[in-house]
């Protein structure tokens, strides 16, 4: 799938680090370095801007080795890119641990997962149909 992209960061495009992965590095895009004391949020800029077709979302998703090392994730995971948006790519970070955290220009801050999705048409309805489940939820199915 071929979609455009703007690269306003002096950092290379995001690209996936093997020929099985499905998310791509985003980096920091910042003229200083940006330091989160614990508990506090930021929002990273990237630098780029893209063009989705029809259709697709992009997902930002937190990096596992940010979350384990540091406890600093993406606070509203997965954001969501929409294709009719045009604006720059920020990931909304959150330090979760007991220590600061700084952010650096070019630091890998994010993954990027582009999805397809489907429209939903709602078609109103006065029942639905009945299910072994029913409506229990969570931990319900006792796994």
């Amino acid at each position: 799938m071929k979609c455009k992209i703007l690269n306003n960061s002096a950092h290379p495009l995001p690209a996936a680090a093997t020929e099985l992965s499905a998310g791509m590095d985003l980096r920091a895009n910042l003229s200083e370095e940006v330091t989160m004391p614990p508990l506090q949020r930021a929002l990273i800029p990237t630098g780029l801007f893209i063009e989705l077709p029809k259709g697709y979302e992009a997902q930002v998703r937190p990096r596992s080795g940010l979350a384990i090392k540091n406890g600093v994730t993406v606070i509203n995971a997965p954001g969501t890119i929409d294709a009719d948006y045009r604006g720059e790519i920020k990931v909304a970070l959150v330090n979760l641990s007991d220590q600061p955290f700084t952010v650096h220009d070019g630091d890998r801050v994010a993954q990027l997962v582009v999805a397809k999705h489907e429209i939903v048409e709602w078609e109103p309805a006065n029942e639905l149909s009945e299910t072994e489940r029913a409506a229990n939820g969570f931990g319900s199915t006792g796994h």
